[in-house]
């Protein structure tokens, strides 16, 4: 038997809303892949033909989208993901305008979080560390790098602020894809990575104290840090940039500087 709906509105409608309600509070994320249709009827109470009319209402939306692996919510601010992140990303001063963003965000998320991370939440955040302790001991930067955006993302769902989530996991996903910083290259240096492995830790750890001024101040250092050793970075690869270009005039003349 199909459930109740709720005063005013089909059950289509609410059926509707019932996903919404999950996609908005983080439990239904984006990308995440949908159960088949027999499945996901099932779970809900619901007829498929029901089903159906929920899910046209939210394709209508814009909130899940038909892949070839089946249905799927809608990936977060696609709208904008790919010509205006490219130009955004091809300005220099990108990286410190999104730095001072964090900033401001990551350590009002932490003192949240450490106010509000539940025994779910804590073990999440556990799990996120435990991952990261892996990836460094076994000399995987591309893992590490993967595991510190997943941390963050742990935090933000313990911060239990929407917009925070919602907001962060948007900018992860560029992380992720590296169109903000090259991460890879940051976790590829070992007393890079040393460092930023203690500052997760020390996040964890005040989060999971329900420290909420040391979770708060931990996350200031971490982003502080992280600014100055992206800076360190672009700055050495770009003096071996006018190193190259020294070395054979630039490309421009017919004899190199070694006299070949």
């Amino acid at each position: 038997m199909e459930q109740d709906p709720i005063k005013g509105g089909s059950v289509a409608e609410c059926t509707a809303r019932r996903l919404k309600d999950l996609i908005a509070e983080g439990s239904l994320s984006p990308g995440d892949l949908l159960l088949p249709e027999r499945d996901l009827a099932r779970h809900l109470n619901v007829s498929r033909p029901t089903l159906r009319q929920g899910i046209k209402m939210l394709e209508e939306d814009g909130l899940i989208v038909s892949t070839p692996a089946g249905r799927s919510v809608a990936p977060l601010g696609r709208e904008i993901a790919d010509p205006l992140i490219a130009l955004i990303a091809s300005h220099a001063e990108v990286v410190d305008d999104y730095l001072e963003f964090r900033a401001v965000t990551e350590p009002m998320a932490a003192r949240l979080a450490a106010a509000r991370a539940n025994a779910v939440d804590r073990e999440r955040l556990a799990a996120c560390l435990a991952r990261i302790d892996r990836a460094h001991d076994d000399g995987i930067p591309r893992e590490e790098a993967e595991a510190d955006v997943s941390l963050h993302i742990a935090v933000y769902e313990a911060s239990h602020n929407l917009v925070v989530l919602h907001t962060m996991r948007a900018l992860s996903g560029m992380l992720r894809q590296g169109v903000i910083e090259n991460r890879e290259t940051l976790f590829a240096r070992p007393e890079t990575r040393d460092r930023l492995r203690a500052q997760h830790r020390a996040i964890t750890e005040r989060v999971l104290a329900g420290d909420v001024e040391g979770a708060g101040e931990a996350a200031e250092a971490h982003i502080h840090y992280t600014h100055r050793a992206l800076n360190e970075v672009k700055a050495a690869e770009a003096r071996l940039q006018v190193s190259l270009r020294r070395l054979n005039s630039g490309g421009l003349t017919a004899r190199h500087k070694d006299g070949r």
